[in-house]
Parts: C-alpha cells; sequence; structure tokens
C-alpha cells in the first residue's frame, strides 16, 4: 500500500508539471504570435532626408501629414479623425500620412501595438533623427516642436497648423484643398 501511495505521489507531482510546462510553451507561443504579428507591421523609419519626400509631393493629390506620438494625450486623441477624413476623403484624392515621433526604443513594445491594437489603415512612419534644431524649422520656420502638429498640402497650397483638431475642423481645413 506504501508503494502505491508514493506511485500515486508520483503521478500527482509530475502531472502538475507537465501543466506548469504546458502552460508555459502555451504563454511562449502566445507571445511568439504576438510578436510576429507586431513585426509584420515593418515599420517604416526614417531621419529627415528620408522623410522630406514623403512630406513634399507634387501631384495631383491633397496630403495631410499628422506630427503625433503614442504618449501624446492629444494627440491619439485625434487620431480617429484622420482615419476618418482618409476613409471619407480617399476617393477625392486624399493621402494621409501618420509620422510617429515615439522614441526608437518604444517602437516594439509601444508604437507598433498600438498600430496593430487601434487598426490604423493610413500609412505610419517613424522619424527618428536627433537634429530637431535641423528638421523641425524645416518642416515650417514657425514650429515650436510641439505636438500634435498637421500639413495640409497640395501642389498649390501648404498650409502648417499647430495644434489639435476637431474632426469638423479637420474636414473644413481639408475641403478648402479639395474644392
Amino acid at each position: 500500500m506504501k508503494h502505491i501511495f508514493l506511485l500515486f505521489l508520483l503521478l500527482c507531482f509530475s502531472c502538475n508539471d507537465n501543466v506548469k510546462e504546458q502552460k508555459k510553451v502555451i504563454s511562449e507561443v502566445a507571445d511568439l504570435e504576438a510578436k510576429k504579428q507586431n513585426s509584420a507591421l515593418d515599420l517604416e523609419i526614417y531621419d529627415y532626408d528620408g522623410l522630406e519626400p514623403l512630406i513634399n509631393k507634387v501631384d495631383n493629390k491633397v496630403h495631410v501629414v499628422n506630427f503625433w506620438a503614442t504618449w501624446c494625450a492629444p494627440c491619439v486623441k485625434e487620431l480617429p479623425f484622420f482615419e476618418a477624413v482618409k476613409e471619407k476623403y480617399e476617393d477625392d484624392g486624399l493621402e494621409v500620412l501618420l509620422v510617429s515621433l515615439d522614441f526608437p526604443k518604444n517602437y516594439e513594445s509601444k508604437l507598433i501595438p498600438y498600430i496593430a491594437k487601434h487598426n490604423l489603415k493610413s500609412k505610419v512612419v517613424a522619424l527618428d533623427d536627433t537634429d530637431q534644431n535641423r528638421w523641425i524649422p524645416a518642416i515650417n520656420k514657425d514650429w515650436s516642436g510641439a505636438i500634435p502638429a498637421t500639413i495640409i498640402y497640395n501642389k498649390d497650397k501648404r498650409l502648417f497648423f499647430e495644434k489639435s483638431f476637431s474632426q469638423e475642423e479637420l474636414e473644413t481645413e481639408i475641403q478648402r484643398f479639395i474644392k
């Protein structure tokens, strides 16, 4: 009887270890799947020289470029407005570019998961250039560097906004370019 009890205890403990091991493997697989989904986004990262052609296109479209970051509450609040206007005016030749100013160390842990979680449809790129004294005035001579900031332009006109938008305000500004 003593041997049967010891065998029973051995089986219980070995099963318990198997359950723990299975949970560990399941957790690791889930983590790998999340990382795979996040890395599938292939975030494009530019310095200012690489970004410059993306924010100065000369074509027949209206371009909206928004500078934002995941740590900026007003930026995050207005992102759905940019997604909405992209969807509404895309057939009118509107392109939206979201330029993240998140820190490079946060791309994998914050930016890419944010893009995936909120299913952003607009093109998102990251600006990684430490020479703010060069690129901030190059984007707009009056820009203090505060975000959110937005450029709306076409081949004939360019406006810069250092402010948060409501959806109505954003649409009003875009309509000035579309009509």
